[in-house]
Formats: structure tokens, C-alpha cells, sequence
């Protein structure tokens, strides 16, 4: 009788678990914007460039170096690769007039990334990938340093906060600090910006998402652009290419296998663990939000990437919406090819087209 009681209240238990998952931790179904967008390919070439290769071996070595070290270290290793970054910003080197200027803002470091013609009062705020536990303004200086060429603005790179020393509310606060920040102060003092745009890649591609719909949310003045580069949008993990891209993606693909062979479930479970907020909620999910009265928003991504999923639904979402979306695809890329700017013809491509919808959002072109 005992044992029956027992198997009955553990049956229940885990009834009221499963219920729980699926009401809370899974998030509305997002199958109806599984399709690519129209016209959404921008790449010149059907398959990667040659130089492509070469940054894959970049992306192998790095990985090997990681895995050289002991596991207690394995976090330091990845810190350390990311603020050394895979190429060195040709625009830093020699008589270019590029430079750098650190720069407080509001208690959270950051700094400045200047042209020989920025203009103080047209600024972007730039928010760099890492998986939100390494990443930082040195490590993303190609990026940074091309924006600011391709657009002309004074480019502002966050050092936020990284987990898990800090939790993913005071990452999401350091941002939402940097967003107020931007709006008035530039690079020459206490400013308000006269044409301004938001910026990231991956983690930090979702983390600009966000922000322009907790802007539009709490009245703060929108951005008049936003670009994310192969964004993450979903914790959920429920796009089809977390499966179908898998083995294509020979970045995130490997460090992320382990983790998406666990059950659905314990994911969700655990992804709510480590971030003490549900997998959906918009803070880390913006595919979740209100993606209505968005400022102009401009997503890349590579064709080969796990996150592509996440990209199209989001545009499809965005778009459906009313809100104004463009998706551009480059076949077979690494995520966030963006970073080996001086390597890959892909890449310069990709930031030309990041120039050429900046003019657009400011009536440039």
C-alpha cells in the first residue's frame, strides 16, 4: 500500500512538472514563420570563397587551444581567445587615423571606436557576442572598426557585465544603462545624438533585439536602426536548424552538441536555472515580444549557421507584424563570419551592405 502511495504521488509530481514545462517554459509555437523570406540571399557567390577555409582553420586552432586546457580553466581559455579575437583590425593599424578612446559609461566600461571623420552626434551602440559568459569591446575591434567605416558614426562598444559571476538581469541592466547613455552623451561630452543605431553579433545580436522592444515598451526614444549579425532570439532552442545545421555549423555546432542532445525538457529546466528567468520571456527571447512599431531592422546570417532558424522567424515575425524587416543569407559562412574581416571577401561584402542600410534609415542614400 505504501509503495502504491508513493509511485501515485511521484506520478503526480511529475505530471505537474511536464504541465509546468509545457505552459511556461516552452513558449507559444513559432511554426507559421519557419520559411525564408523573400529575396533574402545577398551574397554574390552559390558557395564560400577559398579564403573561407582559412578562417574554419582560425576557428579549429582556437577551439584546440580550449580544449587543451583543464575544464576548471575552460572558461578562462574562452575569455582569453575572445579578447584576442581571430584577426588583428587592419583600420588600427599604421596612419589610418582609427583610434580608440575609453570611456565610462554610467559605471559600466566601454569605448569609443572613431574614424577620421566620426561624427559625434551620429552614434551606434555595439554589444558584442560571447554566449553572454566572455566577449568584449577588444576582442570585436574588426567589427567595430569597420562599422564605424561603413557608417560614419562614432561607434560606442559596452563591456558589459558576464555571466556566471553576474546574473543575466544585471547583463540585460548594463545594456539598458548604455542605451539611455548613448542618447546623451557622444564622444566629445554630454551630447544628444542627432541620428543614432543600435548593433550586435549573436548574444549581442539578441541583446540589441531586446532593446529596441523594451525601448518602444517603457517610451525611450527609438533607435533609427538596428543590426543584428547572426542574432540568438530564442532560448528555447526550438528552430529546426538547432538539428538541420547541426554538422554545417563549424562554430557553435561543436559546442553545442552536447547540450541539444539532452532532453527538451531538462533544457528548458536548465536554461530557467541559469538564468532565473523562463526560457520565453521576451528579456532573453525577443522573438516572444511585441515585435510591432520597430525601428528598421536589418539581420545577416549564414545559410549554414544553427541560428539561421532563429533569424527567419524573427523577420517573419517582425514583419507580420508591421514592422519594418530585412533578412540577408551568405551560403555556407561561419557564424559570425563578420569577425575575419580581413580574410574573407564575404565579410567586406557584409558590411557594405550594413553601410548601405544605414544611408537608407537616414535618407544618405
Amino acid at each position: 500500500m505504501l509503495n502504491w502511495t508513493l509511485l501515485t504521488g511521484l506520478l503526480t509530481i511529475l505530471c505537474i512538472i511536464w504541465l509546468l514545462i509545457q505552459i511556461f517554459l516552452k513558449g507559444p509555437k513559432l511554426l507559421a514563420y519557419d520559411h525564408s523570406p523573400t529575396d533574402s540571399r545577398a551574397g554574390s557567390r552559390e558557395h564560400a570563397s577559398p579564403e573561407h577555409q582559412q578562417a574554419v582553420r582560425l576557428v579549429e586552432q582556437a577551439s584546440a587551444e580550449i580544449r587543451s586546457v583543464p575544464r576548471k580553466q575552460r572558461l578562462a581559455a574562452i575569455r582569453q581567445v575572445m579578447a584576442r579575437g581571430f584577426c588583428e583590425p587592419p583600420l588600427l593599424a599604421g596612419d589610418l587615423n582609427y583610434r580608440i578612446q575609453a570611456v565610462d559609461v554610467g559605471g559600466i566600461p566601454g569605448e569609443w571606436v572613431l574614424g577620421p571623420h566620426a561624427d559625434p552626434n551620429r552614434r551606434l551602440l555595439y554589444l558584442h557576442g560571447g554566449s553572454f559568459i566572455s566577449g568584449c569591446p577588444r576582442g570585436h575591434r574588426v567589427i567595430t572598426t569597420e562599422l564605424a567605416r561603413v557608417t560614419g558614426t562614432s561607434v560606442l562598444a559596452l563591456d558589459y557585465r558576464l555571466m556566471p559571476e553576474h546574473t543575466r538581469r544585471e547583463l540585460i541592466s548594463d545594456c539598458q544603462t548604455g542605451y539611455r547613455w548613448i542618447l546623451g552623451h557622444g564622444p566629445d561630452g554630454s551630447t544628444p545624438a542627432r541620428e543614432w543605431f543600435i548593433a550586435g553579433d549573436s548574444a549581442g545580436g539578441g541583446l540589441a533585439l531586446m532593446l529596441i522592444a523594451w525601448a518602444q515598451e517603457t517610451g525611450l526614444r527609438a533607435a533609427n536602426g538596428v543590426i543584428a549579425i547572426s542574432p540568438g532570439v530564442d532560448m528555447t532552442f526550438s528552430s529546426p536548424t538547432f538539428k538541420t545545421n547541426r554538422k554545417t555549423d563549424r562554430m557553435l555546432g561543436p559546442s553545442l552538441e552536447w547540450f541539444l542532445k539532452t532532453p527538451r525538457s531538462i533544457r528548458l529546466l536548465l536554461i530557467w536555472a541559469i538564468n532565473r528567468m523562463t526560457p520565453p520571456n521576451p528579456l532573453i527571447s525577443p522573438i516572444f515580444g511585441n515585435l510591432s512599431g520597430l525601428p528598421p531592422i536589418l539581420i545577416q546570417a549564414s545559410e549554414a549557421e544553427m541560428l539561421l532558424g532563429d533569424a527567419q522567424r524573427y523577420v517573419n515575425k517582425a514583419r507580420a507584424s508591421g514592422s519594418p524587416a530585412e533578412l540577408e543569407t551568405w551560403p555556407e559562412m561561419l557564424h559570425v563570419w563578420h569577425l575575419f574581416r580581413p580574410i574573407l571577401p564575404e565579410a567586406r561584402e557584409a558590411f557594405e551592405h550594413i553601410g548601405r542600410f544605414v544611408a537608407r534609415c537616414t535618407g544618405d542614400h
